[in-house]
């Protein structure tokens, strides 16, 4: 293994290496980062319902596969504009108040669904949660990085990015329930009144961690005085780690978008499971990513503080992890049985899913803390790109194939070669120590 110094420490510690800051304990920084981890679960709630629903959604308004397709794609299509408004929203607002308005639209935003259903109010209604969406990610990874220095981001990142399993596990069997027997629109009013739950825990219970900016102007200790100048923007995102990660993590998340718009379709039409069964088994591929998420987060946290570079522990563990992936879809076609299909979209998916949150905190390290919130929202609207294509990618897939189950099958395999390729350039190109003495020679 290659060891280095782990002099990247954005200032904010009072150490070189993550020591701690003056009023920051473990626990504190753990139940902070647990409120961002709960409004993580409602954003993916969000997006998950569609899967769940869109059965029954499409027997009451007659819609195709690819209509549902559509609309998954439309939301991401908006969700990728609203990715760039990170930057602004963290400039002009802070944490707390930009991410409770976010929360708010979350939570109001498909409610008119429930009283007019039709299609064209599905595009629309799906359309503005996904521009309301957008900005999120960032500022929840921005709010759950203000509590922990880049050498131990890796944790944190698995726990944010498990929150869509933590949502498929825990609320995809009961939002599946609810769907069953009291219908669709009930379903979206539980989503609504839990949205309305976090804003109460926010208020009450948010702070803004040292590990930005603003804490560091604001608080002005010994440990927190040391600043860094900004850099070009061009720097960063022209950068070959930002390049080829982000074309690595587009293909992941289509993945991830074909799973929350289409797995329970595939499970129920596709492989002959009920509906019940279908939306319950919607929560095993995330089981699988939930373990190898946390997993990988807490080995290569205490390789990182070992002083394991970035590249080894940020750039070829996930890399190779979506090598794994992309080898296990590829046969997907080829499979079947039902329950070894299930079995591998969930490995598959599992192995994927680690790129997440060690991708995200590789990429955090190239910019000065001041930076972060705008470089994660131009990174994870990229991110977005693969859900514009795929949800309705596969739509289209499923509607030209000789059975249901093929066509999903064939969709999986495409995205697990995408994602092959996308990991070997990753390995080629991907430096973080590099790109970063690279971009912050050029102080803007």
């Amino acid at each position: 293994m290659v060891k280095g110094d782990p002099t990247h420490e954005t200032p904010g510690s009072s150490t070189r290496t993550g020591g701690p800051v003056l009023g920051v304990t473990p626990g504190r920084a753990w139940g902070m980062t647990g409120l961002v981890i709960f409004l993580y679960v409602v954003n993916y709630a969000d997006k998950a319902v569609l899967g769940i629903i869109a059965q029954p959604l499409a027997r009451e308004l007659g819609m195709s596969s690819s209509q549902i397709g559509l609309v998954g794609s439309l939301f991401f299509v908006t969700f990728t504009v609203g990715g760039f408004l990170a930057g602004p929203l963290n400039k002009y607002l802070t944490l707390r108040w930009a991410l409770l308005a976010l929360g708010l639209a979350w939570s109001v935003v498909m409610l008119p669904l429930v009283v007019s259903a039709s299609f064209a109010m599905l595009v629309v209604t799906r359309m503005l949660l996904g521009l309301a969406e957008g900005p999120s990610s960032a500022l929840m990874h921005t709010a759950a990085y203000s509590w922990h220095p880049p050498a131990k981001r890796g944790l944190p990142g698995a726990f944010l990015a498990g929150s869509a399993s933590v949502a498929k596990i825990a609320l995809a069997p009961v939002l599946t329930f609810i769907t069953v027997q009291w219908g669709w629109r009930a379903a979206l009013i539980a989503l609504s009144l839990l949205g309305v739950a976090w804003m109460a825990s926010w208020l009450t219970g948010w702070k803004e961690g040292p590990y930005t900016s603003k804490a560091v102007k604001g608080a002005q200790t010994a440990a927190t005085a040391e600043t860094e100048p900004s850099v070009p923007w061009r720097r960063i995102l022209l950068s070959r780690t930002f390049v080829s990660c982000a074309a690595l993590i587009m293909v992941v998340y289509a993945l991830t978008t074909v799973v929350l718009t289409w797995l329970p379709s595939y499970f129920e039409v596709g492989l002959g499971y009920s509906a019940m069964q279908a939306g319950s088994m919607f929560a095993l591929p995330s089981i699988v990513g939930l373990f190898l998420m946390i997993s990988s987060g807490t080995v290569t946290d205490r390789l990182s503080q070992k002083g394991y570079r970035s590249r080894v522990v940020r750039i070829i563990v996930p890399a190779v992890g979506v090598l794994i992936c992309g080898a296990i879809l590829v046969f997907l076609p080829s499979i079947g049985t039902p329950a070894l299909a299930v079995a591998v979209v969930s490995i598959g998916y599992g192995f994927g899913a680690i790129a997440f949150p060690l991708i995200n905190a590789a990429i955090s390290e190239l910019c000065p803390p001041q930076q972060t919130a705008g470089t994660m929202g131009v990174f994870l609207a990229l991110m977005a790109v693969g859900g514009l294509v795929a949800p309705y990618g596969t739509g289209v897939i499923v509607d030209n194939a000789a059975t249901a189950a093929e066509g999903y099958a064939t969709a999986f395999q495409v995205i697990g070669v995408l994602g092959a390729i996308a990991a070997i350039a990753v390995l080629v190109f991907a430096n973080p120590e590099r790109d970063r003495k690279i971009i912050r020679a050029h102080t803007g």
